[in-house]
């Protein structure tokens, strides 16, 4: 396992090289009050400023550089990695179909719609979205492109850790939400290989966990998913996931939050950070709020992953 990690962290070093043209790289901001009363130091990773509003245009942007041109490609998506996906496509001239659950965030739909790709509404959550998208590349022969369970994907997710070793060499502690794990095991992978000391922190939201729960179970599990604030981690994971054996070694430790801190974390940031983010984002700071009693003395880094929110 700690090849495939090494491997992962290698390629993350070269999909930044791919990429970095056509990324931000976003700044790392120190918080106003968040861990003040517990006397940790805490930072922000602002993906939520991303070309995009969200880091998934870094993972789309890898597999598409390192795909050869010609030939159509489909992908699934809740929301950003569909944007991610059709930015990299328009930038890159090519042919994309986006497959979206029908609760799809209609601000993100709007957005993937306005860069001119073939969108198809199917399922109630990004699981049954994924297998529709599946099933169209092997009947069609698209090539598909997955929002996690690929190696460009999680190298280019990868990149955002070696841009926070770079900010913020001492960093203690990071926290990333979870949802397929093509995140978390990207920056894991990095901060394992070039800066062991760190402790990473996966945070999942209790109304759609299937990557926790299979962690906990060592193989890839069925959960039941419901409604959550944080839509952009929901859904399930391929059962031949990369990234189940990446997470698992690459997680130090797990941290479950309900809605009500999720909500709680949203108003905080809001009010307290001045960061307009969406609910994955708010997962972290709320995975952090909740051990934030033991990490007085540390630099604890939360990583706002977006900022595409339903505005109503």
């Amino acid at each position: 396992m700690q090849t495939i990690v090494f491997e992962t962290a290698a390629a993350a070093v070269r999909a930044r090289a791919r990429i970095r043209d056509h990324i931000y790289q976003t700044p790392l901001l120190p918080a106003r009050k968040a861990g003040k009363a517990e006397g940790t130091t805490v930072l922000f990773k602002a993906e939520n400023f991303q070309l995009t509003g969200s880091f998934k245009i870094r993972g789309a942007m890898s597999k598409m550089s390192a795909q050869p041109a010609g030939g159509r490609l489909i992908t699934a998506s809740s929301g950003n990695h569909g944007i991610g996906a059709a930015h990299a496509s328009k930038a890159l001239s090519r042919s994309l179909t986006v497959v979206l659950p029908q609760t799809v965030v209609p601000a993100k739909l709007e957005k993937i719609r306005s860069y001119g790709v073939e969108v198809i509404l199917h399922g109630e959550e990004t699981g049954l979205a994924e297998q529709h998208a599946q099933e169209r590349a092997a009947s069609e022969g698209h090539a598909y492109v997955s929002p996690y369970n690929d190696p460009d994907i999680v190298a280019g997710q990868g990149t955002i850790a070696l841009e926070i070793l770079e900010q913020c060499a001492g960093v203690d502690n990071v926290f990333v939400a979870m949802g397929g794990g093509g995140l978390i095991s990207g920056i894991g992978a990095v901060l394992k290989a070039f800066s062991p000391r760190t402790k990473l922190y996966g945070v999942a939201a209790s109304h759609s966990k299937a990557l926790a729960a299979s962690m906990a179970a060592g193989r890839v599990v069925e959960t039941e998913h419901h409604e959550t604030l944080a839509d952009a981690v929901a859904g399930g994971i391929d059962l031949d996931t990369i990234t189940l054996p990446l997470s698992m070694a690459t997680v130090d430790e797990v941290v479950e939050c309900g809605e009500d801190d999720i909500r709680a974390a949203l108003k905080t940031l809001a009010l307290e950070e001045n960061m307009i983010v969406e609910g994955s984002a708010a997962l972290a700071l709320a995975g952090f709020e909740k051990v934030a009693a033991s990490l007085s003395g540390q630099t604890s880094l939360i990583l706002l992953c977006g900022a595409n929110f339903d505005r109503d």
